[in-house]
C-alpha cells in the first residue's frame, strides 16, 4: 500500500542530483538518468496498481490504511520492509549495469575512455 513511497523518495534525489552528477564526468554517474528512469517508471507502475486495488483513494488520507486503527505503523513497517529493498535492488541492479556498460565500453574503445 505504501511500499512505493521509498522509490519515489529516490526517484526526487535522483532527479534532483542528476545534472550535477552527470557534469562531474565519472562514467558510471552519467548513466544515472537510466536509473531515474527506471524509478520513476516503477513508481508509477505501482502507484497505478495501488489505485486499481483500492490502497490508494482521491480522497484524504489517500492512503486506506490510513483510515484504519494503527495504520501509520502498517505502512512504515511496509516502506521499511518492501520500499526499502524494493528500492535497493532496482539501484543495485542498475549500478551492476552501468559498471558493466563502462567496462564494455573500455574494452571496445580504449581510446576514447
Amino acid at each position: 500500500m505504501s511500499c512505493f513511497v521509498v522509490p519515489l523518495v529516490e526517484a526526487i534525489v535522483v532527479s534532483a542530483c542528476r545534472k550535477r552528477a552527470v557534469q562531474s564526468g565519472r562514467p558510471v554517474w552519467r548513466e544515472l538518468p537510466a536509473l531515474e528512469k527506471m524509478l520513476w517508471g516503477g513508481t508509477l507502475m505501482l502507484i497505478v496498481d495501488h489505485v486499481i486495488n483500492g490502497e490508494l483513494t482521491w480522497r484524504f488520507p489517500f492512503f486506506t490504511a490510513l483510515s484504519l486503527e494503527g495504520g501509520g505503523g502498517v505502512m512504515l513497517r511496509e516502506m521499511l520492509t518492501v520500499g526499502v529493498p524494493m528500492a535497493l535492488v532496482l539501484t543495485a541492479a542498475w549500478a551492476v549495469w552501468a559498471l558493466l556498460k563502462e567496462r564494455n565500453h573500455r574494452i571496445l574503445h580504449p581510446n576514447l575512455s
